[in-house]
């Protein structure tokens, strides 16, 4: 390590000795994938009963409710688990924002639902890096802070969600509320096993159109009929020619069809994009409109279209280079080498970065393997990604991040 001011060493001996590696393998042993109710209740109530170490007002909040398309078109309300929100000397000078997730990908009858020992240092389990394993460092960092002569200066909010890995949808709103004023944002997805942060992020784009044709006997009048699935195939087909350059297609399901006697008139086409910038998101959108008319058109079948945008692109601007500026400058100081490169993958960091607020949003350990039976964790990163987590905090506190 470079020269450190006392307090930064005081900070960084704090920060390290949390207990991490106890946390994670007590949380990570919960399934709480983004469907499973009951295993996110507990999983809150734990996040609960660790966070209260910190000062400020805790609340678990029940989430926003969500429309989603059923395979019969049907258009239904799905509940989600309830998000943790903490709020810190809210009149502080300086106020910054914290986020993470509870929720996995995993759920509950996968096979994927025990921790093991790869090797020494390397711990394979379900959340260990996405983002159990995050959320620890997150306690660290700040119970870090609480214990330094940041407090006199600093103020922040907690948000740990429990449905980013399906997109957020009913936490979105707390999301927004929780940036508003905040001089920057940390968000504890995983780095890459290198320490390599995610930099610009493409968005993303979720949307489901459901096709309404006509049903007719297959053998004796199938003229009569409007194939609905023809049409949901011909959508895909247009919608997926027509990405490229600013902006990736991937259909994904059909949901639909009858038996093989029966033309089939209901089909519903599951697609997502990925825009790079606001205006190859404005080009998307564009497409799917222009598309759906087309197909309207020569199939004689109707279309309506559900979803939307819930990750706007986050593109590296000044605000945000500055503040990879700062933790770079910390890892340096701390003996790591830090870099970023930009990634198609999407986070809270999309949503946060489009309300103007500049965020770094893989500040969580170093692993692997997400989302797969094969994810780990290195242990080692515990301390070390809490310690550049507090440093960074602290700096920003301190005024040195403007």
């Amino acid at each position: 390590m470079t020269d450190l001011h006392p307090a930064e060493r005081q900070l960084l001996d704090d920060a390290a000795c949390a207990p991490m590696l106890a946390q994670v393998e007590r949380w990570s042993a919960i399934n709480s994938g983004s469907r499973n109710l009951a295993g996110l209740a507990r999983m809150a109530d734990e996040l609960s009963d660790a966070f209260s170490i910190l000062p400020g007002e805790l609340k678990l909040l029940d989430g926003d409710k969500v429309e989603v398309v059923q395979p019969d078109g049907a258009v239904t309300s799905v509940a989600h688990g309830r998000h943790l929100h903490l709020s810190v000397r809210p009149d502080a000078p300086v106020r910054i924002l914290l986020t993470g997730h509870m929720d996995t990908v995993f759920p509950q009858d996968h096979v994927f639902q025990h921790l093991r020992w790869i090797e020494p240092g390397v711990l394979n389990g379900p959340g260990t890096a996405d983002m159990k394993g995050g959320l620890a460092v997150m306690l660290a960092a700040l119970h870090a802070i609480e214990r330094s002569d940041a407090v006199t200066r600093i103020g922040y909010e907690v948000v740990i969600n429990s449905d980013e890995e399906v997109g957020s949808p009913s936490s979105a709103a707390l999301l927004r509320q929780a940036a508003e004023g905040k001089v920057a944002a940390f968000t504890y997805e995983p780095a890459l096993q290198d320490g390599t942060l995610a930099g610009a992020r493409a968005g993303s784009g979720n949307f489901s159109i459901v096709v309404t044709g006509r049903s007719a006997h297959a053998g004796r009048n199938p003229e009569e009929g409007r194939n609905a699935l023809l049409a949901a195939a011909d959508l895909a087909l247009r919608l997926k020619a027509g990405s490229g350059g600013g902006f990736s297609c991937n259909p994904a399901k059909i949901d639909g069809g009858s038996p093989n006697n029966v033309v089939p008139d209901h089909a519903v086409l599951r697609v997502n994009f990925r825009p790079r910038t606001p205006q190859d998101e404005a080009a998307a959108r564009a497409l799917i409109e222009r598309s759906m008319e087309d197909v309207a058109r020569a199939h004689d079948v109707t279309l309506h279209l559900h979803g939307g945008f819930g990750r706007p692109p986050k593109p590296m601007d000044a605000k945000a280079e500055r503040l990879f500026g700062l933790v770079r400058q910390c890892g340096a100081d701390l003996g790591l080498s830090i870099g970023w490169r930009d990634t198609g993958g999407v986070c809270d960091g999309n949503n946060i970065a489009a309300c103007g607020v500049p965020v770094v949003d893989t500040m969580g350990v170093r692993g692997g393997d997400i989302h797969s039976d094969a994810e780990f964790l290195l242990t080692d990163s515990l301390p070390e990604r809490a310690q550049l987590s507090a440093l960074a905090i602290w700096r920003v506190a301190h005024g040195q991040f403007r």
